[in-house]
């Protein structure tokens, strides 16, 4: 009967060893975090996932990778706990699917988005207008569900008359087959955007949209973060960590091109945050501040 006491004893010590403030310190924090495949997603998702299991005490952060609008669900229904890729006004129409369900953060990109039909400079076009001239039968767009894909179909392909229709594919897969024609100066149409290591990569040019049929899409976005509406009760140092995110374009370019250099994302957020941590220290300090309070 004595070694049974003892080890209720020992049990319930360990029990009571945890937990601070914010749920710091409690057994099983766990935050699944939205991805959706575009460079800056990866960037930033793989950034939260090291610091929030490394300097938080996170015991799992996982990244989950799916379409924009599963993803919007997603953090709706709680099965995502946060998604820190949204495009506004680009990607309004799912946002308001939503809102009553999420909350929105800061804006965490510091410098000025841009979204635009793109041409490599060879083929010397600097509006929409001028496509028909290049030769080209095709718009090489992206995924399906981007905002931009529709205002391509929906606008700016029938509004400018252009005789060609538009393909989709992974972002990736647009990205390689424009290397692939850039290589080779062949002619490309594309939307392209900024922050995208893409900017770096080729000479480009951003065509003007006289006709406007891009809407909102051409005056710039704001890049933020939403999560499900349960995560700043259960994990407010994860929420306070994530509204202090701040990146700029090079931070951002820099670690997108060790990606592509063939650095894992994982490795490559991590070279960053080991060679930046002033950068990183400020998110960091705002999460143990409430995991302190």
């Amino acid at each position: 009967m004595a070694v049974i006491l003892a080890l209720v004893a020992g049990v319930l010590a360990a029990g009571c060893g945890g937990g601070g403030g914010g749920g710091g310190g409690a057994l099983g924090k766990e935050i699944t975090l939205g991805n959706i495949g575009w460079d800056e997603n990866i960037v930033i998702a793989n950034m939260s996932k090291i610091l929030l299991e490394e300097d938080l005490e996170f015991d799992s952060v996982e990244i989950q990778q799916a379409d924009l609008g599963p993803t919007f669900q997603g953090v709706a229904t709680g099965d995502i706990q946060a998604f820190q890729d949204v495009w506004l006004p680009n990607h309004r129409e799912h946002m308001d699917e939503v809102r009553n369900r999420v909350e929105q953060l800061s804006v965490w990109y510091t410098d000025t988005t841009q979204f635009a039909l793109a041409a490599p400079a060879y083929m010397g076009i600097t509006s929409i207008e001028e496509i028909p001239s290049t030769g080209v039968d095709e718009i090489t767009g992206i995924e399906p569900g981007a905002a931009v894909t529709n205002y391509i179909d929906d606008y700016t392909i029938p509004e400018y008359g252009l005789n060609m229709d538009q393909t989709n594919q992974a972002t990736a897969a647009m990205l390689a087959e424009l290397d692939r024609r850039y290589t080779n100066q062949e002619p490309i149409i594309f939307p392209a955007w900024k922050p995208h290591r893409m900017n770096n990569d080729y000479d480009l040019v951003y065509l003007d949209d006289p006709l406007d049929t891009w809407g909102p899409l051409n005056d710039p976005s704001e890049v933020t973060t939403i999560i499900n509406n349960d995560l700043r009760d259960d994990y407010p140092d994860a929420v306070a960590f994530m509204d202090q995110i701040r990146l700029n374009e090079e931070q951002v370019v820099s670690i997108e091109r060790d990606i592509e250099s063939g650095s894992s994302p994982e490795d490559a957020a991590r070279n960053f945050i080991d060679n930046n941590r002033d950068v990183v220290q400020p998110w960091v300090d705002a999460g143990k501040a409430e995991q302190e309070s």
